[in-house]
């Protein structure tokens, strides 16, 4: 059996003011090429469907293109939501859905859904859809010692319908750790609060294959087979000489799930460059790459420029990002300001939190963190500015 592992497509999603629901658009419309070419037998998303609970309309109509396409084409769909998404809306209809070979877990109801595909000789994969869970939520009807995403993870993997003899593929998004060492991340996620969020791989020691979403860059956990698909699109400055990829995971009979990256095209690249504004827009410079691309420039002039900002859009339309790096703004970081930019990458929780520790002398507890990393998500869910 083969099968497409995606995660992170956070629908919807504007970066640095601009939409990239075109974006979005072609490269879904790649997967849906390659999933036929490939002769996929299923599809995984593994979270963060979309950007925010309450997405724009466009990227729901995106999403249901997507799905109608593969559908079209007979290839089943496994999703389960993400910290971004909402769980309850995206159960809507999952029923009706499951049917059609769309199968969606948003919520977590007391037991992971299971669904078994059947592979050409007619042996059965398991694919197990664990969606984003909040500890605090869970803690009674779990039993939780702790409202931590270790102990709700292994809570959930006991509740496990398991045929024993099938393949076994888990769904999961989660931020994993490999024995306490911490995972590649980018600047585009949401830092966990301490360690109330980390999972350790060794709870999936017993799956053929574990598909993760949450993180953005595409990586390994451990083994081969236990992995985060990345975001297909790059969505940081942080990802810019990063590729983005697609694995294609085939499962064969008494053998180790195969993973095979498959390499996606973006309709605009995310590039830096460095320089003097006067060779920064140089033909030379222009024509080394595509002038479409996202771009974050650092100009390192040291004289003052006039509009300098224009006459980068003026070569450059998708401009991004302009920073400056030269005697004056390396002046003005030695004398403090450069905290402020340092500030501005900490997430409302972990501002809160030293906040809380500058007034009280002491580091929040567990659930204190807990509840507040909750508060913040939920702004983030309802902010629909961005």
């Amino acid at each position: 059996m083969k099968f497409l592992h995606l995660s992170d497509l956070h629908l919807g999603k504007r970066v640095h003011g601009f939409s990239m629901l075109e974006d979005q658009r072609f490269v879904l419309e790649q997967i849906v090429q390659m999933a036929k070419q490939q002769r996929a037998d299923a599809v995984v998303i593994a979270g963060d469907i979309y950007d925010k609970s309450i997405p724009p309309a466009e990227a729901v109509g995106l999403f249901d293109s997507f799905f109608t396409s593969l559908g079209a084409a007979g290839i089943p769909v496994l999703a389960i939501s993400g910290n971004h998404d909402a769980g309850d809306r995206l159960n809507f209809g999952q029923r009706l859905l499951a049917r059609q070979g769309v199968h969606l877990s948003g919520t977590f109801d007391g037991c992971v859904q299971a669904v078994t595909l059947r592979d050409a000789d007619g042996c059965a994969v398991q694919f197990h859809l664990l969606p984003w869970l909040r500890p605090s939520e869970l803690r009674e009807r779990l039993g939780l010692a702790e409202s931590t995403q270790q102990c709700a993870v292994q809570a959930a993997l006991e509740q496990l319908e398991w045929d024993a003899q099938a393949r076994h593929v888990l769904l999961a998004h989660a931020f994993v750790t490999v024995g306490g060492a911490l995972p590649e991340q980018s600047e585009s996620e949401v830092v966990p609060v301490g360690g109330l969020d980390a999972v350790d791989v060794a709870l999936f020691d017993r799956f053929d294959y574990v598909a993760l979403g949450h993180l953005h860059c595409p990586q390994r956990m451990g083994r081969d087979t236990v992995r985060y698909a990345g975001s297909p699109l790059k969505y940081s400055f942080s990802e810019a000489r990063s590729r983005k990829t697609v694995p294609l995971v085939t499962l064969s009979a008494g053998q180790e799930a195969a993973v095979e990256l498959l390499p996606l095209r973006p309709l605009h690249d995310m590039r830096e460059l460095r320089g003097a504004l006067a060779d920064v827009v140089s033909g030379l410079v222009v024509r080394a790459g595509d002038p479409e691309d996202y771009l974050r420039v650092t100009l390192t002039d040291e004289e003052e420029l006039y509009d300098a900002q224009g006459a980068l859009r003026a070569v450059y339309p998708n401009l991004m990002r302009l920073d400056f790096d030269n005697s004056r703004t390396r002046a003005q970081d030695a004398g403090g300001i450069g905290q402020e930019d340092a500030v501005r990458r900490l997430t409302p929780a972990q501002l809160f939190a030293q906040f809380f520790a500058e007034q009280n002398g002491r580091e929040m507890s567990e659930w204190q963190q807990e509840a507040v990393s909750r508060i913040c998500r939920g702004l983030e869910d309802s902010d629909e500015t961005d």
